[in-house]
């Protein structure tokens, strides 16, 4: 399926003001460092993803579901980085180990050990975050900020993965300063482990801010940020 021109410029211009407000967000920081961006693609088409990487550079996808990654995998595999931002199922964990470049979503030593040993079965080492539920929410998933750095640590030592830095879903929030004050935390548990303990990762990950906080979150650190509609414009679920 081809892309009619329309959708192609929306697209365009959306991911310019994007990249616009990245490097602007960059500037105002103290951190540092480069920014990438990673392309929340959760009911995008294929399509629509190989233009943004094609044609305007886009850096990294990262879908939600399993499923659906598995649904578009053969269009978009061998193109950029592919990660699974979403949560994962233990039962899932088989079908996705060596077609994703990072797993961002880890919150239990169980879900670790199952993707260690499916990265083993199938001879690779495989790139995880450590989902953080900064604002301990019940209906989140996440390693509460207290448990981290326990859990981290763990992390370490299990054979088969590889753990590259954090990932949070900040809460839902009204101004740019609310969100600040979640990502400056997790900036700190990221600083603690990652940057003052002299952790052996030359390259570490921030994984945080969505379309509506993106901005906030590269000025407290992010190093990574997950952006879906303000690229691709409001998301259109399937009937069913």
């Amino acid at each position: 399926m081809t892309m009619d021109k329309l959708r192609e410029q929306i697209i365009r211009e959306n991911y310019e003001i994007v990249m616009e407000k990245i490097e602007a967000a960059k500037a105002r920081r103290n951190a540092g460092g480069e920014v990438t961006l990673l392309a929340a693609t959760k009911t995008v088409p294929a399509e629509e993803i190989l233009f943004a990487i094609r044609e305007l550079g886009l850096p990294a996808v990262g879908e939600n579901k399993v499923q659906e990654l598995l649904s578009k995998y053969e269009d978009i595999k061998n193109t950029v980085p592919l990660h699974l931002i979403g949560h994962l199922q233990t039962n899932k964990v088989k079908s996705i180990v060596g077609k994703v470049d990072m797993i961002q979503s880890v919150d239990s030593l169980r879900l670790a050990e199952e993707i260690a040993k499916r990265s083993i079965e199938a001879g690779v080492t495989t790139k995880v975050l450590c989902e953080v539920n900064i604002g301990c929410e019940e209906n989140k998933s996440g390693v509460l900020p207290e448990q981290c750095g326990e859990f981290v640590s763990a992390l370490c030592e299990i054979k088969g993965i590889e753990l590259c830095g954090l990932m949070t879903m900040a809460p839902v929030c009204e101004t740019k300063d609310e969100y600040k004050k979640y990502f400056e935390k997790t900036y700190a548990i990221y600083l603690d482990f990652f940057r003052n303990k002299g952790h052996n990762k030359i390259e570490t990950v921030l994984s945080m801010g969505m379309s509506d906080s993106f901005e906030a979150a590269i000025e407290e650190g992010a190093t990574m940020v997950r952006v879906g509609s303000s690229i691709f414009g409001r998301r259109i679920y399937p009937t069913k």
